[in-house]
């Protein structure tokens, strides 16, 4: 499979401060970790424009956006770092990652309709899954994938998108801003009362949310996806899939604590990509989201983009 890799130097400019997980060295621990294996040349290297308004607002309010607009102008004047939340803080280079990482995710979903490439993976941060329709929580600003989602729709005309979140947060974000659209079906497993303590409840029919107990290993997560996501999936038949792609659920990430290894993410992905290819013309579309134990970030990013690269 040709599967296309998109970054940009922008995305690791964006500082939360000093012993931050969601920080820079998460990007240099994925490009490494490629390196080292050679798994770099198997994948077609594409920069991640700056994503359009008009794209941002398929998922956000105009007010948010404005209003998110001027916070970060305000750090960028003084050169400071500001606070949103007690999570989630600017830098004068916030604005710019946070619109490649968008912009990245909206490209990617261009050059696979447009088949330039089979699928895609944006290595990107921030990440998006917990932003709101018209708020920034969890270290995200925008909701990279459901802009990405809402593009194929609205903008590329397809019928039918699945989102697949996979990290161990629950994607409140995402539930937020898609729930009750039937032209998208999202499925999830996360922690249970885990941050930000939601997904119980589904918000929409159209979502399929998967708590799981602290301490679960992959075997048993692995008979859950079987059992409830492929059937969803199946008689879903998206027209192309989008993946918030977290790798916090690691048994060595200490953001949570269920058992995964890097190969349950490779048999993860090859599960999806088996959907992909039955019903999506193989169209995927990957967005980085969490993940902060750095070696297993690279491993399990690696495991992942092997099975969408088919080596």
């Amino acid at each position: 499979m040709t599967t296309a890799y998109f970054s940009h130097p922008d995305c690791r400019a964006h500082d939360m401060g000093a012993g931050h997980p969601e920080c820079p060295q998460r990007l240099d621990a994925i490009e490494d970790h490629l390196l080292a294996t050679g798994l770099d040349v198997a994948l077609t290297r594409m920069d991640a424009p700056l994503v359009a308004h008009s794209d941002l607002m398929l998922a956000h309010t105009e007010g948010y956006l404005t209003e998110l607009n001027e916070f970060m102008q305000q750090a960028a004047e003084t050169g400071e770092h500001r606070a949103l939340d007690p999570d989630t803080t600017v830098c004068p280079h916030t604005w710019r990652a946070a619109l490649r990482a968008a912009g990245a995710a909206v490209a990617a979903t261009d050059a696979v309709i447009d088949g330039r490439a089979e699928n895609a993976f944006c290595a990107i941060r921030p990440p998006g899954h917990h932003a709101t329709r018209n708020e920034t929580m969890g270290f995200c600003f925008f909701n990279n994938v459901a802009v990405a989602a809402r593009h194929a729709l609205d903008v590329r005309g397809l019928s039918r998108v699945a989102i697949i979140d996979f990290d161990v947060h629950h994607g409140n974000g995402t539930e937020d801003i898609v729930a009750g659209d039937e032209r998208i079906l999202m499925v999830s497993f996360f922690q249970d009362k885990l941050y930000p303590y939601s997904g119980g409840v589904p918000k929409g029919e159209n979502m399929l949310n998967l708590p799981i107990p602290p301490y679960t290993r992959g075997a048993e997560i692995r008979e859950l996806i079987e059992a409830n996501w492929m059937p969803r999936l199946n008689d879903f038949k998206p027209e192309m899939i989008f993946i918030s792609a977290g790798f916090d659920a690691h048994r060595e990430d200490d953001l949570g604590q269920l058992g995964l290894v890097e190969a349950d993410y490779e048999w993860i992905t090859r599960r999806l990509v088996d959907v992909a290819r039955t019903h999506s013309q193989k169209r995927i579309v990957s967005c980085l989201e969490g993940g902060y134990a750095l070696s297993a970030l690279g491993r399990s990013v690696a495991a992942h983009l092997r099975a969408l690269a088919d080596v």
